[in-house]
């Protein structure tokens, strides 16, 4: 464990907007501390129910911090990375089309010769 992390660490949240940062406070850190003990990123699934809700609750506090402020987060060392990623489920059924949505096309093996 590095003392730097637990003195100062953020949290990073990959979201679709772009990165954002989270300081936790001291016990906050030593439980993502933890929980990104083996891993420097993470997705949000991979997570226990606990972990998630406790996620949650820390990104609940308004305790984000803005890389243009002179906070310093590019010198802060970071705690580790929560992927926000969709759920796989939602990922397929994005890319599959519509049972309405095909449309005819006349090099179909299946089109009509006499209408072409």
């Amino acid at each position: 464990m590095s003392i730097e992390k637990l003195i100062g660490g953020v949290l990073c949240i990959q979201t679709p907007l772009g990165p954002r940062y989270i300081r936790p406070n001291f016990w906050q850190r030593l439980y993502l501390i933890w929980i990104f003990r083996h891993f420097q990123s993470l997705p949000q699934q991979v997570l226990s129910v606990r972990e998630q809700l406790f996620i949650g609750r820390v990104c609940a506090c308004d305790n984000y911090v803005s890389r243009l402020s002179g906070i310093g987060v590019d010198e802060a060392p970071l705690i580790g990375i929560l992927e926000n990623r969709m759920p796989v489920e939602a990922q397929e059924s994005s890319r599959k089309r519509p049972a309405g949505s095909v449309t005819e096309n006349s090099s179909s093996p299946f089109a009509d010769e006499r209408g072409t």
